[in-house]
């Protein structure tokens, strides 16, 4: 079935309908025409706006001061604080993090004042891509938050946490706004099509374009929404009187589905990689590759991951690891994408399904631990480089040449007190190294024993 839409302007131009037009220069972009006024016309972050919740409850009982809101483009934090500003009866300041300087928030800050010293009339300062405020910008605000003058939300794509001064955090509410679902976004497109601020009637759209629609445009409902105007204006299928849109239509429209990778989703995809492959999933971690690779993530930088992956969580339980791996990153480097995928790929697959050990990772840390906390024991003097013995005392400790002994072992102290730093594992290569080193050990005692 298709869903209709209404109140579209059309030019004439041929004898074609064309969409959308509007008087020149005046056309208001479908998303914005669609911008929720009320808690009830807002689309999906049901874990903040649902009766109850803190958020709801802390904007409905006017009680907030700050807030910081924080998420992938396209998922409604403009129109979240739009909102605030409705519910709240307060002015409403827009300002950009990218172009908007001390000077200008400075002169909204005195127009706030001005304000409410005549009708009381409090002032909502927004402050959207607040983390490209540096922190002086952003410690200008601290005082007029401070004693009232504003009320300060700030929109960021960014973890707030990473980006923002700890003044300006310790004073605010912070809430995550997550993309929306693939039934948030359908619901917003049937709306569109059937709002009178969209296309009431006059458009409908089958329903496999429909489900393309909203998986394609990842949670993003700007997003969406601009795909669906543009794919009304680009479509030439009519049924009667209703511009039809389908999946050819819309593939035409997005060209290439967007992939969120801001600097969060790289840290976090990068994390879901390297748990993937120590998890010994090949599948997941082909995934997240996948994901990487598209976002455009430097090709160095996986194959670099990969190879210390192959050192920390495979090490001496598969010692080919590290070989292959550092092999496929010197040939990552010379061949360059997109036949890199490749190498990749087959260096992912293997060290996923390798046997894992993090025993040699282990044993450095706990060396290194202890040599930071305890104290540092001298070398002896049979393993100094310049060592030569003269007396008795010092032939009787003599460097012993492990060749010189049968099974090319000596049993001889090398550290001077008991430290044991390495454990293999009971798997892969590994299993073959712990029982070397159980018969070494019982070499050493025999030799103490004779």
């Amino acid at each position: 079935m298709g869903y209709g839409l209404d109140n579209l302007l059309f030019d004439i131009e041929d004898g074609r309908e064309k969409i959308p037009a509007v008087e020149s220069g005046k056309h208001i972009p479908l998303a914005a025409r669609l911008r929720p006024e009320t808690f009830e016309e807002f689309y999906g972050q049901e874990h903040l706006v649902s009766a109850g919740k803190l958020f709801r409850k802390s904007i409905e009982s006017d009680t907030f001061a700050s807030i910081i809101l924080y998420g992938p483009p396209g998922v409604g934090k403009t129109s979240l604080a739009e909102i605030i500003a409705k519910t709240t009866d307060s002015a409403f300041v827009r300002l950009s993090g990218v172009i908007s300087k001390v000077t200008d928030l400075r002169k909204e800050i005195a127009t706030a004042i001005e304000r409410r010293g005549i009708n009381k009339r409090r002032t909502i300062v927004f402050i959207d891509e607040i983390h490209r405020f540096n922190r002086a910008q952003q410690d200008s605000l601290l005082p007029d938050i401070e004693n009232g003058n504003i009320r300060f939300i700030g929109a960021t794509t960014q973890n707030p946490y990473f980006f923002l001064v700890s003044p300006l955090l310790s004073r605010s509410l912070i809430f995550n706004l997550k993309p929306l679902s693939k039934e948030n976004i359908q619901n917003l497109i049937k709306r569109a099509i059937l709002d009178k601020k969209g296309f009431s009637g006059q458009v409908e759209i089958d329903d496999d374009a429909l489900g393309f629609l909203c998986e394609v445009c990842e949670g993003d409902a700007r997003r969406a929404l601009n795909t669906l105007e543009l794919s009304t204006a680009v479509s030439e299928k009519r049924n009667r009187d209703k511009i039809v849109i389908d999946i050819p239509t819309v593939r035409e429209t997005v060209q290439k589905k967007s992939v969120n990778y801001g600097k969060d989703e790289h840290y976090d995809t990068i994390s879901a990689f390297i748990k993937s492959m120590r998890g010994s999933d090949p599948d997941a971690a082909i995934y997240w590759l996948a994901k990487m690779l598209n976002a455009g993530e430097e090709i160095m930088f996986i194959a670099r991951r990969i190879v210390i992956f192959a050192s920390e969580d495979i090490g001496n339980a598969d010692p080919r690891a590290v070989q292959l791996a550092t092999s496929i990153m010197q040939a990552v480097e010379m061949i360059g994408m997109p036949e890199a995928r490749i190498l990749l790929a087959q260096a992912v697959t293997y060290c996923a399904t390798a046997p894992k050990s993090n025993a040699s990772y282990k044993a450095i840390s706990d060396a290194l631990e202890d040599v930071e906390k305890n104290r540092i024991e001298p070398v002896p003097v049979y393993l100094k480089s310049k060592y030569c013995p003269s007396t008795d005392e010092e032939k009787s400790e003599a460097y012993k040449y492990s060749h010189a002994y049968a099974s090319h072992y000596s049993g001889q102290d090398y550290i001077g007190v008991q430290k044991t730093f390495y454990h293999p594992a009971d798997i892969g290569f590994e299993s073959k190294i712990k029982e070397r080193i159980k018969f070494w050990s019982s070499l050493k005692v025999k030799s103490k024993e004779e």
